[in-house]
Order: C-alpha cells, then structure tokens, then sequence
C-alpha cells in the first residue's frame, strides 16, 4: 500500500465533484514526474489525499483511492480539447491517467498553513517550497500523523 496527495482546484473538480460521481478518470495531468507516478508507482487500492488547491484555504479535503491502475488519456487525443498534445498517440501515448474513487470528505479543511506548521512534516514534498507537483507521494507516517490532525 502507498499513500498520495492529489491536487485539484475545486472550482474545476473538487471533492464534493468525486462524492457525487463516485469514480473518476483524474485526466489532464501534463507533467512528466507526475505522470511517471501515475504509470509506474500508483496500484489499486492505494490512498490518496484530496487536496483542493488554487482557492481561499487551499488543504487537504479527503480521502479517495485508486480504482484502477494507469492508461492512456485519451484527452490527448482530443485536438478541440484543453488536454490535447499532438504528439501523443493511440499507438505512441504520451500521457496517462488513474481512475479514483471517494472514500471520504473531512468535516474541516486541513489547512496548507497548518500543515507547514507540523514539525513532523518539515520533509513532506507538498510543504516544501518550490513543490508545485499535482501528484506526490505521502509516507506512512505522514499519512498517520495527517488523519490524527482531524
């Protein structure tokens, strides 16, 4: 089992978006390192934190897993699309995608602030500066520690 962190800006689709749907495609992600994450490391059933990015409080809003491990994004393929990269192919595809699924939604927001606040995760990507990755990796105990906060 590995634990993740997922951003997206609620506005576009946000944790109350996934409750309503259940299981998503998480498409459009157009960064090689996160798209290497998605392809090579995440598995089904893996735990992912929501993270609402780009708005008042930006935090950690959730829980959701992995509901089926990487394929193509086929919003490569779409030249009317805001995804489309004429360089990817169905036979040649440059981007991938996971499905994910909503487990839960907190009662608060956990804070990006109160995060960068905890002495315990002063080496967490997401709160080291300069870190704008949409995906990353959570360890064990970073995990732990985040859903003690709540």
């Amino acid at each position: 089992m590995q634990y993740w962190l997922m951003k997206s800006e609620p506005d576009v689709f946000g944790i109350d978006d996934l409750k309503k749907v259940k299981t998503e495609p998480w498409d459009g992600v157009r960064n090689y390192q996160a798209r290497n994450m998605m392809r090579d490391q995440m598995k089904k059933g893996d735990k992912i934190f929501f993270y609402h990015s780009n708005c008042d409080v930006p935090g950690i809003v959730g829980v959701m897993k992995v509901a089926k491990e990487a394929y193509p994004d086929h919003t490569a393929l779409n030249p009317e699309g805001k995804y489309y990269d004429s360089k990817s192919s169905e036979d040649n595809p440059r981007w991938f995608m996971v499905d994910v699924a909503f487990v839960k939604k907190f009662k608060r927001t956990i804070s990006l602030a109160e995060l960068k606040e905890q002495k315990a995760l002063v080496d967490m990507p997401l709160v080291r500066k300069g870190n704008r990755l949409s995906i990353m990796p959570v360890g064990e105990s970073e995990w732990e520690y985040i859903l003690n906060m709540l």
